[in-house]
């Protein structure tokens, strides 16, 4: 973790230490959300909605909703009649989200405390690029899903239309560390959320890595001109 100038954690670094961004989220938990809406222009709502639909969750199913924060994206996956349970391997983000009594259970991606076959489905909210091994959260998602259940990643990824695409960069590399520096509790860790999504697989690639890691029927659905991207999938058998 890099310190800041007052000799705290600041950013964690792109290798991504389960450690260092855990920190890095406990520190961003109390303003999280409402930095997210002010540095998506609002958008995230819709993203969340539109995850919900993807997912297609239904009454009495069990839902695994991973890297979630402080709970706000499962509270709109319960909007479905599942049961959802959120899970975070960060403990303020956890604590900073009691008040919105949803199920909690502090968890690793890579190592998560739940039992094979647990879950009728699964989702991970901009969550998958901070995991230390992608491939290996793809497999331990996989093992607590049943078989023929589903997956949906929601992911910020690679616009499609170049004009947007360089606009896009220049705000998450220029204009995103000004603007978190106005409204976040700690600007430093968006600096390292940019460039975590300047490093992240394009649309296709996440897709190759999902099918490598046990799941079937990948397909994919861009959001917001692929700024973010909906990848679903089915545990295969």
């Amino acid at each position: 973790m890099e310190p800041t100038a007052d000799g705290t954690a600041g950013r964690a670094t792109l290798e991504k230490k389960p450690r260092e961004v855990a920190s890095m989220f406990d520190g961003v938990a109390a303003r999280y959300d409402i930095t997210n809406t002010v540095l998506s222009f609002g958008q995230d709502r819709g993203w969340r909605r539109a995850t919900r639909a993807a997912l297609g969750a239904r009454p009495g199913e069990k839902v695994l909703d991973l890297a979630a924060g402080t709970g706000v994206s499962t509270v709109e996956l319960s909007r479905s009649g599942a049961w959802c349970v959120a899970t975070d391997f960060s403990l303020g983000m956890l604590s900073a989200g009691r008040a919105r009594r949803v199920p909690m259970v502090a968890g690793d991606a890579m190592h998560l405390p739940f039992a094979d076959a647990s879950f009728d489905a699964a989702t991970i909210s901009f969550g998958l690029r901070n995991v230390a091994d992608t491939d290996a959260a793809l497999r331990e998602i996989a093992r607590v899903v049943v078989p023929g259940g589903r997956l949906v990643v929601c992911e910020f990824s690679t616009p499609v239309i170049r004009p947007l695409r360089t606009v896009y960069m220049e705000y998450l590399m220029k204009a995103l560390p000004r603007v978190a520096e106005a409204v976040s509790s700690n600007p430093d860790a968006y600096v390292y959320l940019a460039e975590s999504i300047r490093e992240w697989p394009d649309q296709a690639s996440l897709a190759r890595r999902i099918r490598d890691a046990g799941w079937g029927d990948v397909e994919w659905r861009n959001l917001t001109g692929g700024i973010v991207a909906l990848h679903r999938a089915v545990r295969a058998g």
